[in-house]
């Protein structure tokens, strides 16, 4: 209660982990998962003007190995990352310093759910940035029948919570 009786509302602000939150070896299961319809699909590749035939002709793409149109694969790995914001990175990274490593070791198909994964790797303090640290984590898509199918290491710029002045708010 204030000195006026008038009892202070506790706010709970929704945001990822800090640097020294987050431990190397844990493995973060982000939910929900994310179908990916044939209008994601279509917009994504066309938005970002890829003329691929695998993503927008469905006759050609019949007649093809897999025999159905394929999800474009950067939208399986914009949504593979996209996926891991709110429990990670969300309002405590500084920058996405680097993707490395990615495959797609199985296709994404229209209707299919892709889940993901991601494990912290490995974490190191940054020399040049006091309240900072790089992470590097691996995050790994699935989807709905539990093939992966998107790998890719990321490493990342996170604050520290004292740094970010994450003690000076009440949020948990």
């Amino acid at each position: 209660m204030t000195e006026h009786g008038v009892t202070e509302q506790r706010v709970v602000e929704q945001r990822g982990l800090y640097y020294d939150e987050l431990e190397t070896g844990v493995v973060y299961a982000h939910r929900p998962g994310r179908t990916i319809t044939e209008a994601d699909n279509v917009l994504f590749t066309t938005m970002t003007m890829n003329t691929q035939a695998l993503h927008l002709d469905a006759a050609w793409s019949g007649e093809q190995p897999f025999g159905q149109r394929l999800v474009n694969s950067m939208l399986t790995l914009a949504t593979v990352v996209g996926q891991s914001v709110t429990q990670l990175t969300q309002g405590t990274i500084v920058a996405q310093l680097g993707l490395t490593e990615v495959s797609f070791p199985q296709p994404l198909f229209h209707g299919d759910t892709l889940y993901t994964e991601t494990e912290i790797t490995e974490k190191r303090p940054s020399k040049s940035r006091p309240g900072q640290g790089l992470v590097t984590m691996t995050h790994t898509g699935r989807n709905q029948h539990g093939e992966v199918v998107a790998l890719a290491t990321r490493t990342v710029l996170m604050w520290n919570r004292v740094a970010h002045g994450e003690g000076e708010h009440v949020h948990d």
